[in-house]
């Protein structure tokens, strides 16, 4: 099997977890304490995959500069994305409708397009590094894959339990994350075939780009959706996701 279909796959994997996600979120009345605390685990398991997986391993390919470069890179440009969305509605997109709602289309025209750029702009960066773990080696890693997926469960459930709450459709939401799951595919795809023949420092760069947009993603929609309803417990469900994916790494 070549590479890219491997990344297809693996990215298919990992991006068809948003569609479970929407699917509990839109047909299932789950709790807000449980939706945050799914969130807050969630969170964990990307910030330790972010630490190990993707920054770490740019460091070990090409050193600080690289690695600080890309990172701050990858925070900029999803801040200034995400800047541009949520003037057009999407600033709440994960946020699951009670304390901070989405906009329906009546209240502000526009964004439900907006929800859904928003959605690629979460997804586009996880996506990417999992074409670009194939490099290192010929195998996928299996940690980037998993915390990948583990995270999109609760993103797609708060989401779509918001776009619920906002009056949109069963065919906009599964429309939205089904799209979303194809174009994780094609990122993972795109990041494996256009990153091939790149120098190592370009390959520490571009993960370390992705990286800083997942970080600034976390901290921005994640960390504020679980600390609504488990504040008390955030930190220690977010230790937890922490711990299992460091497990995981250092299987």
């Amino acid at each position: 099997m070549s590479g890219a279909v491997q990344a297809g796959l693996w990215g298919l994997v990992a991006g068809s977890a948003l569609l479970l996600g929407a699917a509990v979120g839109y047909g299932v009345r789950v709790s807000q304490r449980v939706i945050a605390s799914v969130m807050a685990f969630g969170a964990g398991v990307l910030l330790s995959a972010v630490s190990f997986e993707l920054v770490g391993e740019a460091y070990d390919q090409a050193g600080l500069a690289p690695a600080a470069i890309g990172t701050v890179a990858g925070a900029l440009a999803y801040t200034a994305g995400n800047m541009v969305l949520a003037r057009r509605g999407a600033r709440h997109r994960k946020r699951s409708g009670r304390h901070r709602s989405q906009p329906t289309e009546a209240q502000q025209g526009g964004s439900g397009m907006a929800l859904a750029l928003g959605a690629l702009l979460d997804g586009v960066p996880e996506s990417a590094v999992i074409g670009v773990s194939l490099l290192d080696g010929g195998a996928v890693s299996m940690v980037t894959v998993a915390a990948v997926f583990i995270s999109n469960v609760p993103e797609g459930l708060s989401s779509s339990a918001g776009m619920r709450r906002a009056g949109r459709g069963r065919g906009y939401v599964f429309g939205v994350w089904g799209a979303i799951a194809a174009a994780s595919t094609v990122s993972a795809v795109l990041g494996f075939t256009l990153l091939g023949g790149a120098s190592p420092a370009v390959v520490a760069a571009v993960t370390a780009l992705a990286a800083g947009a997942i970080l600034a993603m976390i901290a921005d929609t994640m960390i504020p959706e679980a600390f609504e309803d488990a504040h008390l417990a955030i930190g220690l469900i977010t230790v937890c996701g922490f711990l299992v994916s460091f497990a995981l790494s250092h299987a």
